[in-house]
């Protein structure tokens, strides 16, 4: 991620508003609501996904897929926060890390299929990686609210 923005128009904030709202919009029905051709509303959607802007993914109930513990795990790193972010970035078992402030330097998210496997991921690799100090899990015990859309600026 970088601090870049990049300049949206109109139509393209209202591209990402209606995939944001259904994901499986076809083309015509975007291009009927942004007034453009089907062609050009494909043509759209491609150039906002490889800028990077965004993503057309499923997103799935965790529990549903086998996986029985979700946790977000509280790091605090001693020297380049950024160095152990990047070698937290590469452990395929964990899907969001940000750097913040506060209590802790990064906080990433997981899940696991048992709390077996979540120990593993805790104690054998995040706590293995160079310069973390400490960590604290903190395990979901309901999702209570999860949305991709807030819309665009």
């Amino acid at each position: 991620m970088t601090d870049r923005a990049i300049a949206l128009d109109d139509k393209a904030r209202k591209i990402i508003e209606l995939l944001q709202a259904d994901g499986r919009m076809s083309y015509s029905a975007i291009a009927k609501q942004v007034g453009l051709s089907e062609a050009a509303a494909r043509h759209r959607v491609q150039k906002l996904i490889d800028s990077g802007v965004m993503q057309i993914v499923a997103v799935t109930d965790p529990l549903q897929m086998g996986f029985a513990r979700q946790a977000m795990i509280g790091i605090k790193v001693s020297g380049d926060v950024r160095e152990v972010a990047a070698a937290l970035a590469k452990m395929d078992q964990i899907d969001y890390i940000v750097i913040s402030t506060g209590r802790f330097d990064i906080l990433a998210e997981l899940v696991a299929e048992s709390d077996d496997e979540l120990l593993d991921i805790v104690s054998g690799q995040i706590s293995a990686v160079d310069n973390v100090l400490m960590t604290e899990t903190f395990v979901y015990l309901q999702l209570e609210k999860q949305t991709y859309a807030w819309g665009t600026r």
